[in-house]
């Protein structure tokens, strides 16, 4: 995770600057991209623990599927064994009625007794091996049911975390419904977008009083969620900025940065956030919600969004012990 106060020294060079130069330019499409990556590897790890999951559930169909082969197996060795010792019996029944006769007839007879008590035992010694698999593939079976379930039990624990989450926000946040505040919960995050009318005057990133109120709710929800990672990025429209507004901004990117980062400040001004869990980013115009061809389509797509990631450390970890 790109360290806060880093880019915060970035952001401040540039404010204190007249123009932005091109090492610092491509540094923060750097850290950019950095953060991309980061995103998109939160949600390969999300997807990853969702194939995880699947692949444990057939293989636990599989050992099923095992365990009803190796039961039919012993179901037949079994069968033969009862078999055999019929077969014997009846031996033993024409020994005893033959056991007047030649000795070639009784010793005809010893050898095919021979012969079935061989057999016999063979039959003893493979039903002994099979029953061991069995009770092998059992228990492999039990403790595959048995982490498949922890690991169900870990994603229903996250999902509910982040429901409880989602509603908490909407819940303190309601007083800004219809003021371009939305809160949603998609793909194992939870996203609170503020559309720029609330937060900012044109071309500013000072957040007005009334922005500042919904995000000073935000981040008392944070304090009370210290393992939370949360990632502040800033959004434009495709509209260029022409001349250079106050304190040197001369691109979208320049400007949704900044915007990132004032949020990131009120944040940081509630001591119960951990710092080290804020990121701020700039999106500049090149993430749009809709399309910039209308005025209404612009104002959406001017935006802040809060987006609030769970740590999965007790889920990589139980993924690891499998």
């Amino acid at each position: 995770m790109i360290k806060k106060v880093s880019l915060g020294l970035l952001v401040l060079a540039l404010s204190t600057s007249s123009c932005v130069s091109k090492k610092m330019y491509t540094d923060l499409e750097n850290k950019f991209a950095e953060l991309k990556k980061e995103r998109n590897a939160l949600s390969d790890e999300n997807e990853g623990l969702k194939t995880s999951k699947a692949q444990l559930e057939n293989d636990n169909a599989s050992l099923k599927s095992e365990l009803e082969k190796t039961i039919a197996e012993r179901n037949k060795l079994a069968s033969d064994y009862a078999a055999a010792s019929n077969s014997l019996k009846a031996l033993k029944d024409s020994y005893d009625a033959l056991e007047k006769n030649s000795g070639e007839a009784l010793k005809a007879n010893m050898d095919k007794n021979r012969d079935l008590l061989a057999q016999l035992e063979a039959k003893e010694k493979a039903l002994a091996a099979e029953k061991a698999r069995l009770e092998k593939l059992s228990a492999d079976l039990k403790d595959r049911s048995d982490r498949v379930n922890e690991l169900e039990g870990l994603i229903a624990a996250k999902e509910a975390s982040l429901k409880k989450l989602k509603e908490t926000l909407s819940k303190s946040l309601k007083a800004f419904e219809g003021k371009g505040l939305t809160v949603q919960q998609k793909d194992g995050k939870v996203y609170v977008s503020m559309e720029n009318k609330l937060l900012f005057e044109s071309g500013s990133w000072t957040v007005g009083a009334e922005g500042k109120k919904a995000v000073d709710l935000v981040g008392k929800v944070l304090g009370d969620n210290p393992e939370i990672a949360v990632l502040i990025e800033g959004h434009t429209d495709n509209d260029k900025i022409t001349g250079t507004l106050t304190g040197g901004v001369e691109n979208n990117w320049d400007l949704s940065t900044k915007r990132a980062t004032a949020i990131v400040n009120i944040l940081s001004a509630n001591a119960k956030v951990k710092k080290e869990n804020l990121t701020a980013a700039g999106r500049s115009e090149y993430s749009p919600i809709v399309s910039n061809e209308s005025a209404d389509g612009k104002a959406k797509n001017r935006r802040i969004e809060i987006i609030l990631t769970p740590k999965l450390d007790e889920l990589s970890k139980a993924l690891n012990e499998i």
